[in-house]
């Protein structure tokens, strides 16, 4: 702060100015009256009021103290019983009494504390990973950070317990502590694989506990990198390419099957695509084949039904349908002769023929048509 640096500028200045009002005063009456005159007259009083204000001034900025927003104060009192005062300073200007208080200031601002194998990463120089033992018993070596910063109202206890070795002492020696004996719950393998993620939270929940307890606040433990013997890590390595090997011959494998399904699809839709072909021309067919039995059986109702009104009719029919060009034909008992009429002189005729009468079984006519009817 401005004003404690302003006291310290005027004390300094105000020693200056006595050392040299003494320094000027001795040289001058030492060459004047002597040494011994020159001792005596250097202490004047101008001198020791200068002396006083000095004091004062540099009283005043021991006693005027001011805390920084990011920390607190511990002050240190022999006007107390316990020697210090309970409560923790906080930010703003303080009054310690003079040579009676002093004040020991903390960080209550986050603090991140590195281990790693980089030297330049870490607090310390050198590697400075966490060397741990898995459940298989491999070597594990973790980089990690730990943030976390002083509970203000803790000030006083870590001050009385830790002073302040509380990062090297107690936050380092703790953090290694729970990060070897968590890792000896998982084997190696878990370590280097999705499981690294159940192995950190672990971590954290265990040190926010342990800390908690001494009066720190812990915002995350970072788990950054990890690394394993170089035996291991040639296994880890030769394991991943036997994998790798393996998946890209499921992969191959895949896609000979995923072709042959395509096939078998296709041969399947073909074939779906066939038998649709032929159920619908079968369809088509039975349709068409009803359709001409339903006509056909409706021309022989028709037929049947002309018939029941009209039994000549069929005999007629019957006659329509011989050929222009028959002149002999072979004929049952029953039937009536079919004569070409365009033919026959019906001149010839006698006069006691009429159609339909009997005639006997040998009948001549013309040459040029006879009828013979034979019996079945």
């Amino acid at each position: 702060m401005m004003l404690t640096t302003v006291l310290t500028i005027i004390t300094i200045l105000l020693w200056i100015t006595v050392a040299l009002i003494i320094g000027i005063t001795l040289i001058r009456q030492a060459r004047r009256d002597g040494i011994a005159v020159a001792l005596r007259g250097a202490f004047s009083r101008r001198t020791v009021m200068l002396i006083i204000v000095a004091v004062i001034a540099n009283i005043l900025a021991r006693s005027l103290v001011f805390i920084q927003p990011q920390e607190v104060g511990v002050v240190v009192s022999l006007a107390t019983v316990n020697g210090y005062r309970d409560r923790p300073a906080r930010s703003g200007l303080l009054w310690l009494a003079p040579l009676v208080e002093e004040i020991y200031r903390y960080p209550i601002s986050w603090q991140t504390y590195t281990m790693a194998r980089t030297p330049a990463e870490g607090q310390r120089a050198g590697n400075d990973a966490i060397v741990a033992r898995s459940s298989d018993g491999q070597e594990v070596a973790i980089d990690c950070s730990v943030i976390y910063r002083i509970i203000p109202e803790q000030a006083v206890r870590i001050h009385i317990e830790w002073q302040e070795r509380y990062q090297e002492d107690y936050i380092r020696a703790v953090s290694r502590g729970v990060v070897r004996t968590i890792a000896s719950n998982y084997t190696a393998e878990e370590i280097n694989s999705a499981k690294r993620q159940n192995l950190e939270q672990a971590i954290n929940d265990q040190l926010r506990a342990d800390f908690q307890d001494k009066g720190f606040a812990l915002d995350r433990f970072v788990l950054r990198n990890i690394a394993f013997s170089a035996d291991y890590a040639r296994a880890i390595e030769q394991k991943q390419v036997q994998q790798e090997g393996v998946r890209r011959s499921e992969y191959e494998a895949e896609q000979i099957r995923t072709l042959a399904e395509g096939r078998a699809d296709e041969v399947r839709a073909l074939a779906l695509a066939r038998a649709d072909e032929i159920r619908v021309r079968a369809e088509a067919e039975a349709a068409a084949r009803l359709v001409a039995a339903n006509a056909e059986a409706e021309a022989l109702r028709l037929i049947a039904d002309a018939l029941n009104g009209n039994a000549d009719l069929l005999q007629y029919r019957y006659i329509e349908k011989l050929a222009p060009n028959v002149r002999v034909m072979l004929v049952p008992n029953d039937s009536p002769y079919i004569l070409p009429l365009n033919e026959l002189n019906l001149a010839d005729l006698p006069p006691t023929a009429i159609p339909g009468t009997p005639v006997p079984a040998t009948a001549t006519a013309t040459p040029a048509a006879t009828a013979t009817p034979v019996t079945p």
